[in-house]
């Protein structure tokens, strides 16, 4: 196999932020199931990631990609106490939406429907922007993704605040944080190694 430019599709990028299922199609060459060592099925953590081009290309380093993943896991799969799983996911949105990835904004976008039953509301999301007003809890829960994700150290005491008004304790207010900031590292590198695609174009 040859590390050579996978993609050259200019204008194959979706026009919008949608709920709809999209693709993604790296710019290098992912690895092939035959490709595959045990050390590669036991990063991948879910042998189902095989089929996704982005964690094929991640497994290239596996010890990097296991990490990830579970980190990934712990911080979305673990929402025994803290912070709603649709909220989590909605915090992922968010921070996907202010970052510009479509494909992230997408997929997590479907999660917060999933656990919360408002469509109309994600949709919203998407389709204004963060600057959408939605209700106090959500609105406090984008404000902070905004401000981790555009410069980190903008995040203060006026948003923890405005967490703790809208009914998070200190353990939802901390996975406010962990969602985003995951989010706000996995849209760059999401972003630096591929693009989004239609459905039926990756």
């Amino acid at each position: 196999m040859t590390d050579t430019l996978l993609l050259d599709q200019p204008g194959a990028e979706p026009e919008r932020f949608t709920q709809d299922m999209l693709g993604w199609a790296p710019w290098l060459p992912p690895l092939t199931e035959d490709d595959l060592t045990e050390r590669h099925w036991t990063a991948l953590v879910q042998k189902g990631r095989s089929k996704s081009p982005y964690f094929m290309l991640l497994a290239r380093d596996p010890d990097i990609l296991e990490y990830r993943t579970r980190t990934d896991m712990d911080i979305f799969h673990n929402p025994d106490f803290g912070l709603p799983r649709a909220e989590r996911e909605l915090a992922a949105t968010a921070a996907s939406r202010f970052n510009g990835c479509v494909y992230c904004a997408s997929v997590h976008a479907r999660f917060t429907v999933q656990h919360s039953k408002r469509r109309d509301d994600v949709q919203r999301l998407l389709d204004e922007g963060v600057t959408a007003r939605i209700d106090p809890r959500w609105d406090a829960i984008i404000d902070a993704a905004v401000a981790l994700s555009a410069t980190p150290s903008t995040f203060g005491p006026a948003h923890v605040a405005a967490l703790r008004d809208a009914g998070l304790d200190d353990q939802a207010v901390a996975d406010t944080v962990y969602a985003i900031s995951f989010f706000n590292w996995a849209n760059r590198l999401m972003l630096s190694l591929g693009v989004t695609t239609a459905p039926g174009q990756a």
